[in-house]
């Protein structure tokens, strides 16, 4: 059974490491178009919303110019 002290340091820590996490997008997209930067964001392996989050865009947009590299990856693979 988790105790509340046990509750908060693991809420603190998913907090800390949500920060982590977006500081890191930040240097690896600032310099980058939102394509450039989504497609590698996505290969680092973040989902789509952390992804918009980071660049302020929407989902579908990350959708969309992440699409064509699901694709371009399963062509490489046959």
């Amino acid at each position: 059974m988790k105790t509340p002290i046990d509750v908060r340091l693991l809420t603190d820590v998913k907090e800390r490491l949500d920060l982590v996490i977006n500081l890191l997008g930040l240097l690896v997209s600032s310099d980058r178009s939102i394509t450039e930067g989504a497609r590698a964001l996505k290969m680092a392996g973040l989902d789509n919303k952390t992804i918009a989050e980071i660049m302020n865009t929407t989902e579908g947009t990350i959708r969309t110019v992440t699409s064509n590299l699901r694709t371009r990856t399963s062509r490489r693979g046959r």
